[in-house]
């Protein structure tokens, strides 16, 4: 076993090129680790790893759609499935990395996606595809947190870490940006099975850095994991996301509700198990605090406004403008651009003006993206399109890195793990829900107005039933009708394009709203600089006076 390193080193000197360095919680802690800029392109390509497979399936969907003849509310769950794996599991998983190891949990999750990809590219069914898409999610769910709590157990608070999770937040939101043109080019050239691929040759480099330059033990916890506290966490995180996205589907009313439920029940379990227990899996002492709990609502909303934009923009690139596969990849690039240019301001605006200024700003950016977006049309120009990502992306940077390094720096190391997972989980749950609620209010719409279509047509009576709920069900679906029936086929899809427009602008419409409350929350929830100063250093107190596992 590799000694404690000495004061003013950065890591123990002996340390071998492996990575298996030791940094324990006794130990000086340095600004920076040893290959500081090695480590941290390792962390974050495992986070790119993680995040990119969201693109995939997002650009895939029209096609997935016409190969299985899906419902609109099973492609929703196709796009879904990764977030929905990854918020059940962040929260679970990031205690056991604490506990057990981050390095082996990270090296594990990457292992994972590996078989996942494979699984996804080989689905013989929609079902199947979306039972991959979830163990997709639940492999990141090993990997994903562990990125963010070894960049906070590494880097010493100060201006070191806030640029590192800048990078770190910058850099994981662009993948599921640019992800979306590779995606687009796999689509084109080789089909939809093919991109789901596209993250295998990252997780290998990605294991390959890890397992050589992140030290095997950084300050983790000897507090053993609430296993009952995570079970309930992975239960009431998966029906409320699942819940949601079915409950606006007029067949599925009733299993959407109870799933919703269900969510109810375990996630009040999980609060009162974690209020009783000694080892919390969330500890609520920490989670109260206003710099923790209300920037985590803030960051949910905002991330899960990135994807939910992209997730509804997708397919109304494809199916109302007509864009293929590789155009409607590449027309979100404004987004990662936006990205790229704003994460250097998010991080010198939140070290001289705070978390509360940097995240209104961030906000009023999502606004009016969201407003930009109900003005699209069937007629709509490429350029106002452009301008709507390049919008929601330059505001998700503020708000993702100004609560990123708010959660990190209200937590103490050694629960790093517990903000990392806080910190994932309002984008995975927030990416989750916002797609879920902006898909299931699409769906909805799409089958009102196709309802809306048939009624004004005079032709209802000689429409079946089943024809009917194939026009309804998707875009795809009502394509497929469109073949069978040529002599209408022109009326139907022209039906179906302002359908689905209808839907989207109604989802816009519903994110937009959800955006006003979340900036009402960042108002009154978080204070000014100086009031943040003043909680940080109550904070700081109340953690050293706080009893150390094993004292």
């Amino acid at each position: 076993m590799p000694r404690p390193p000495s004061a003013g080193r950065s890591v123990d000197a002996d340390a071998d090129a492996r990575g298996d360095a030791t940094l324990d919680a006794a130990s000086p802690r340095p600004a920076t680790p040893a290959r500081a800029g090695l480590v941290l392109t390792a962390l974050v390509l495992a986070a790119v790893v993680c995040n990119i497979n969201v693109a995939a399936a997002t650009v895939a969907l029209p096609s997935i759609g016409d190969a299985f003849g899906a419902s609109q509310t099973a492609l929703n769950l196709v796009g879904i499935g990764n977030g929905l794996g990854l918020a059940m599991s962040v929260l679970y998983l990031g205690a056991v990395a604490d506990r057990y190891g981050r390095k082996r949990l990270l090296l594990i999750g990457l292992s994972l996606t590996v078989v996942a990809s494979v699984a996804s590219a080989a689905a013989s069914s929609v079902e199947a595809l979306v039972l991959a898409r979830v163990f997709t999610g639940l492999a990141a769910g090993a990997a994903y947190p562990t990125t963010l709590s070894l960049i906070t157990a590494l880097w010493a608070d100060g201006p070191a870490r806030t640029r590192a999770i800048a990078l770190w937040s910058s850099v994981s939101a662009m993948a599921s940006v640019g992800g979306s043109v590779l995606a687009g080019i796999v689509l084109t050239d080789a089909g939809w099975r093919p991109s789901f691929l596209m993250a295998i040759p990252l997780a290998l480099v990605a294991a390959v850095l890890v397992a050589w330059a992140v030290p095997s033990r950084v300050a983790e916890s000897e507090e053993p994991v609430d296993h009952i506290g995570g079970v309930l966490s992975v239960v009431g995180v998966g029906a409320l996301v699942l819940g949601i996205g079915i409950v606006f589907d007029p067949g599925e009313q009733v299993p959407g509700i109870v799933l919703v439920l269900v969510a109810v029940v375990a996630i009040g379990g999980f609060g009162w198990r974690q209020r009783r227990t000694r080892f919390p899996l969330f500890d609520l002492h920490i989670a109260r605090r206003r710099l923790f709990w209300a920037p985590a609502v803030a960051g949910t909303i905002a991330f899960g406004a990135l994807l939910g934009a992209i997730f509804v923009g997708e397919q109304f690139l494809q199916n109302v403008l007509g864009y293929d596969p590789l155009k409607a990849g590449a027309a979100v690039i404004p987004a990662a651009v936006g990205l790229l240019i704003a994460v250097p301001f998010a991080a010198r605006l939140v070290g001289t003006r705070g978390t509360r200024w940097a995240m209104l700003l961030g906000y009023a950016i999502i606004l009016a993206a969201f407003l930009t977006m109900l003005g699209w049309r069937e007629s709509t120009p490429y350029a106002l399109v452009g301008v709507g990502f390049l919008f929601v992306g330059a505001g998700a940077a503020f708000v993702m890195t100004a609560s990123s390094r708010s959660l990190t720096g209200s937590t103490p190391v050694r629960r790093v793990g517990m903000a990392s997972a806080a910190s994932d989980l309002q984008g995975d749950l927030g990416g989750s829900i916002m797609q879920a609620l902006l898909g299931a209010i699409l769906a909805a719409g799409f089958a009102g107005a196709v309802s809306r279509h048939i009624a004004d047509s005079g032709r209802a009576g000689e429409i079946g039933a089943e024809v009917t709920a194939a026009l309804q069900a998707s875009f795809a679906s009502a394509a497929h009708v469109a073949q069978a029936y040529p002599a209408d086929a022109g009326q139907i899809l022209a039906a179906a394009r302002e359908s689905l427009a209808a839907g989207a602008w109604a989802a816009y419409l519903v994110g937009a709203i959800v955006l006003v409350a979340g900036a009402l929350v960042v108002r009154f929830g978080i204070p000014d600089r100086g009031g943040e100063a003043r909680l940080h250093e109550r904070y700081r107190a109340d953690d050293e006076r706080m009893p150390q596992p094993g004292a």
